[in-house]
C-alpha cells in the first residue's frame, strides 16, 4: 500500500535527520568557543525546524490515510508518535529555544553553552519519536 509506505519513508527521513544533529552536528558545534556555537545553533535550528517541522505533519497525515484505509493500528500509531513532536517541541523544548534565539552570540558564554547541551537532550526526545514511528509504520507495513 503506497500511502502507508510513504509514511514510512517520511518517518525514516525525520528520524535519519534528527539522529544526524544528535550524534554528529551537536557534538560537532559543542567544541566551539560560546559566541561561535551560539552563532551556529541559531541557523542551524531555522533550518532544521522548517525541514523536520512538515515532515512530522506529513507523516502523522499519512499514517492516518494507510489506517483509514487499511484499519491497521499501527498506522495510527506511527502518525501519532509524527505528530507527538510538536507538542514535545511547543511545551518542552521551545522555552530553551526562545531563550537562545533571544540571547546575541556576542553575549554567549556558560549559560547559553548549558542551554544548548540541554537542546541536544531535549532533541533526543524528537529522535526517539521518529524512530519509534518508523518501527510502528514498518510493523503496519509487515503485516
Amino acid at each position: 500500500m503506497l500511502t502507508g509506505q510513504f509514511a514510512l519513508l517520511v518517518a525514516a527521513v525525520f528520524s535519519g535527520a534528527a539522529l544526524y544533529i544528535n550524534v554528529a552536528e551537536q557534538p560537532a558545534r559543542l567544541g566551539l568557543d560560546d559566541q561561535s556555537l551560539l552563532a551556529e545553533w541559531k541557523p542551524s535550528y531555522k533550518h532544521g525546524l522548517a525541514m523536520q517541522a512538515p515532515l512530522a505533519i506529513v507523516g502523522f497525515l499519512l499514517g492516518l490515510a494507510a489506517w483509514w484505509q487499511t484499519g491497521h493500528f499501527g498506522w495510527a500509531v506511527g502518525g501519532l508518535l509524527m505528530v507527538a513532536n510538536w507538542p514535545v517541541t511547543f511545551f518542552a523544548i521551545m522555552p530553551t529555544n526562545n531563550r537562545l534565539m533571544a540571547t546575541d552570540p556576542a553575549a554567549a558564554g556558560p549559560e547559553s553553552r548549558a542551554m544548548i547541551k540541554r537542546w541536544g537532550s531535549l532533541h533526543a526526545v524528537r529522535t526517539a519519536l521518529g524512530f519509534a514511528a518508523s518501527a510502528a509504520f514498518l510493523w503496519a507495513s509487515l503485516s
